[in-house]
């Protein structure tokens, strides 16, 4: 498991609890995904969807996904 993902998850065991909370991890990772989002923001380059993508991946240690694979914009 990537290393940051592994601290979000322990951030999310309630008590003596063995079962993590769901939506906790759920609000973490976002937040998580944000902020990678909004540091980029702040740099003098383009910014889009495929960008985006490409910062979350990379920031969580995972292989980026195929090219075919297209954000949905919702």
């Amino acid at each position: 498991m990537n290393k940051r993902i592994k601290e979000l998850s322990e951030q999310c065991y309630g008590g003596n609890s063995a079962q993590i909370d769901v939506e906790k991890f759920t609000e973490l990772i976002l937040q998580e995904c944000s902020k990678v989002i909004l540091e980029w923001k702040k740099e003098p380059f383009p910014f889009d969807e495929d960008t985006a993508v490409e910062l979350i991946y990379k920031h969580f240690e995972f292989k980026l996904p195929p090219k075919y694979i297209k954000v949905i914009k919702i």
